[in-house]
């Protein structure tokens, strides 16, 4: 397969996968590997993970929007925990890691474009996030209450009340109290469930 073939296939994707790839050029599945990574040593080709792929900036006209990508990298998920309540604004910190939850068990990849972290939920509760438009792109990302329940949920132990208060929480972007505590009973967790009606009186300025 020649290079120039092979970039006016891929040049407008944000990322390509090797099937994708075989199913463009259906004579040349043999080489492809082998010509991926000439052209990946050679600075044209990124691995963002085995077997997804994207050319770097240079050769590519879509931008990649790392956000999108986490939901890409590892499927089923979406964002959450850390990155999605600094994104809501519900804590003040910065987050340098793209952090989501999957039904899947838990992974973490580094690329060029960020690192990415997968935390495993049950299936029963792989559900409540929605499609936020981010950077032109849709993508999968937990609204506050949620981001909020699955960190409390994931993070080991107790949740006392000078540890929520540590979190820093923006009662402006907290959901209201009820809304809240019907996303943490869905958890089926009296450690969310405590810590929910905790961060709800601190919401409300009373003593914790």
């Amino acid at each position: 397969m020649r290079w120039n073939a092979f970039h006016a296939a891929v040049r407008t994707l944000p990322w390509f996968d090797l099937q994708t790839l075989k199913t463009v050029f259906p004579h040349e599945q043999r080489t492809l590997p082998v010509q991926l990574s000439r052209w990946k040593r050679a600075g044209a080709v990124l691995q963002l993970r085995r077997g997804l792929y994207a050319l770097c900036e240079q050769y590519r006209s879509a931008p990649v929007h790392a956000p999108a990508l986490a939901n890409i990298l590892y499927e089923p998920s979406y964002l959450s925990l850390e990155w999605a309540m600094s994104w809501h604004g519900l804590i003040p910190e910065y987050a340098p890691l793209l952090t989501s939850v999957t039904p899947r068990e838990t992974a973490r990849f580094s690329n060029a474009f960020g690192e990415f972290v997968y935390r495993t939920v049950r299936p029963a509760l792989f559900h409540g996030y929605r499609s936020e438009r981010i950077s032109q792109v849709d993508v999968f990302v937990a609204p506050p209450g949620k981001a909020l329940c699955d960190y409390l949920y994931l993070t080991p132990g107790p949740w006392t009340a000078e540890r929520i208060r540590e979190l820093r929480l923006d009662p402006e972007t907290l959901p209201e109290p009820d809304e809240l505590e019907r996303t943490a009973v869905a958890f089926e967790s009296s450690k969310v469930e405590r810590a929910v009606r905790r961060v709800a009186q601190l919401a409300e300025g009373e003593a914790l």
